[in-house]
Parts: C-alpha cells; sequence; structure tokens
C-alpha cells in the first residue's frame, strides 16, 4: 500500500524583542501562522474564503480552511478532512522571554503540501514580522529564522536565504517492521499536549485502550483517505473487539482546561484535554504499526494546534 507524505521540520527562531508566551504556545503560532499564510499566498485580497472562486486551488484552504478545499472521497468513513498540517512548538513551559532568545518549533506536513514548503518558510518568517505573545509597550515579540532543518540537514539558513527543498520525503506506513518487538504485553502512553477525545458525543477523561484505539484508527484512515486516496486496508470492527482484552493497569491522568482566543471566530474556544500517562497490559501486536504512526501525526481534536501528541513506552516478556 502507498505511504502517507510526511515531512517534519524543525524552525529555529531567534528573539528579537522580550515575549511573553502562554506555557503551552501551539495556539499562539498557529494563530498568527494563518494570518502570515493568508497574506503570503491569496490572489484574491479582499474575498471570503468559502465565497473564493480559487479556494479548490489555494494553498491558504487548503491548508487552514481544508474543508472547503477538499472534499473526503466518497464511500469512505470520513466526515471531514483533516488538515494536511500539524505545528509543534517546544514544550517547554516557559513563559518569559528575553531577546536573543531561541524558540522552536516543528511543522508537520502530510501529503501534497510538502511541495509546497517554500512559502511555508516565507510565511514562517512573516510570522516573525508580525510578531507573538501579549504586547509588550504596546508591540508583540518579533523573531528571525536562524535555521530550518529536516531530521539532521539544513534546509534554510538566515545567512544564504536559500531553501533547500528535500526530494524526497518520509512515507508512514502501517506495515510492521523488523525492529517492531511481537512480545509486547504491557504499554504505557504518555499524553505530552491535552488529548481532546469524544466518545458518544462526550469529551472523556479516561482512556480505556478501546477509546484510545478508536481514536488512532479514526486519524490514520482519515489521513490516509484524503491524502493517500484510500482506507488502509485494517479490520476495523475486529480490532475494536479485541482491544476489549486489554486492561488498563495504571493511570495517572487528569484533565488540564485551557481556552484560546479564536481571531477568526472572535471568541474564546475551550481546548481542554487529558494529560498524564495511562499503562495497559495485554496482546499489543496487530496494533503496534498503528501506535508507531500515531505517535508522529497526533490523535484526536484540534491536531494543528500540536494537541494529542504521544509516546509509548513499550514493555516485552521476560
Amino acid at each position: 500500500m502507498q505511504g502517507l507524505q510526511f515531512g517534519k521540520y524543525t524552525f529555529e527562531c531567534r528573539l528579537d524583542a522580550p515575549a511573553i508566551l502562554p506555557a503551552y504556545k501551539g495556539s499562539t503560532f498557529r494563530g498568527v501562522f494563518g494570518l502570515a499564510l493568508k497574506k503570503v499566498v491569496c490572489a484574491l485580497k479582499h474575498q471570503i474564503c468559502d465565497q473564493c472562486p480559487l479556494r479548490h486551488q489555494c494553498l491558504y484552504t487548503t491548508v487552514f480552511e481544508t474543508p472547503l478545499a477538499i472534499e473526503p472521497p466518497k464511500g469512505l468513513r470520513v466526515s471531514a478532512t483533516p488538515h494536511p498540517f500539524v505545528l509543534e512548538p517546544s514544550a517547554k513551559p516557559d513563559r518569559n522571554f528575553s531577546p536573543g532568545d531561541t524558540l522552536e518549533c516543528d511543522l508537520l506536513l502530510f501529503g501534497d503540501v510538502n511541495q509546497s514548503l517554500p512559502y511555508f518558510v516565507y510565511a514562517f518568517e512573516q510570522t516573525g514580522k508580525i510578531g507573538i505573545g501579549k504586547r509588550i509597550n504596546g508591540r508583540r515579540a518579533n523573531f528571525t529564522i536562524e535555521t530550518v532543518k529536516t531530521g539532521s540537514d539544513v534546509i534554510f539558513n538566515k545567512n544564504d536565504q536559500q531553501i533547500n527543498q528535500p526530494q524526497e520525503t518520509d512515507a508512514l506506513t502501517l506495515t510492521s517492521s523488523a525492529d517492531q518487538p511481537q512480545d509486547v504485553f504491557r504499554v504505557t502512553v504518555r499524553l505530552q499536549t491535552p488529548l481532546r477525545l469524544k466518545h458518544d458525543n462526550r469529551i472523556k477523561a479516561d482512556l480505556p485502550f478501546h477509546i484510545l484505539l478508536r481514536a488512532m484508527l479514526r486519524r490514520v484512515s482519515s489521513l490516509f483517505a484524503c491524502y493517500v486516496g484510500n482506507e488502509p486496508a485494517l479490520d476495523y470492527k475486529g480490532m475494536i473487539q479485541r482491544a476489549g482484552s486489554i486492561t488498563t493497569v495504571a493511570s495517572d491522568l487528569h484533565w488540564h482546561g485551557w481556552q484560546r482566543y479564536s481571531n477568526r471566530q472572535k471568541q474564546r474556544m475551550p481546548l481542554g484535554g487529558v494529560v498524564g500517562s495511562v499503562t495497559y497490559e495485554g496482546a499489543f501486536a496487530e496494533y503496534l504499526p498503528l501506535m508507531d504512526i500515531c505517535s508522529k501525526v497526533h490523535i484526536g481534536k484540534n491536531t494543528s494546534f500540536g494537541l494529542g501528541k504521544i509516546d509509548f513506552d513499550l514493555t516485552t516478556q521476560l
């Protein structure tokens, strides 16, 4: 099966002025980055996106107003097209920064938008000129991009201003790899950023394995359907049924409540979610490829803000 194009680009930025940022910085970067990308690529400056005749060809609508640009494939179980990006700012909780301090933010891209990387780099430069964080003496903090890296490769630096587009991106697949252990009997899941999951029309604060699995299946199937062209050939019903035998043996999950102000909707939006860790025991072999992908692409609601970042510790039989 064809894999999902996946690029991870690390932006190292240097602040030009003092900054006060929230402990969780995903919404701060996303809001300004959206404004900057629209400024960079919008051809019809005064059009409303949902009425714009170019909305199906526009990079901004593809990325930030995705349902206006990309319809889910017919006949598949995708109710809405997921955004083809995630912003992962540094998880450090620091809030006060001085001029010269550095900030890092990873940009994850899915599918063909990887080919538009130069536009994203330029939009990030514009983000730095617009400024982020609270106003200090009437202005937000500006920053400049020092480097952009993918892995260990530097694809942009401020000195030569050249963007070296990678020749190819990684491809995420659900094929088991040789280095994935097959005798895992215990898994600890760490929720590194708030996880927002709906089950039975309610935001859940607990996390039985079958609910985590449903979220992983939804995320991966929607990304593959919209950016590969078909859903993974998985035994969805059987996997969920078998997940019922996996038990929770430890948990320190707790609710983390926070809000952001949406400039587009002109109101405060609740973005609380579950954080902490939970440990399960059972038979995990068939779930490992899915878990590996989800540790890269995030799960749950509001992933483009960087929510739903998870990773796993695996314990094998002695």
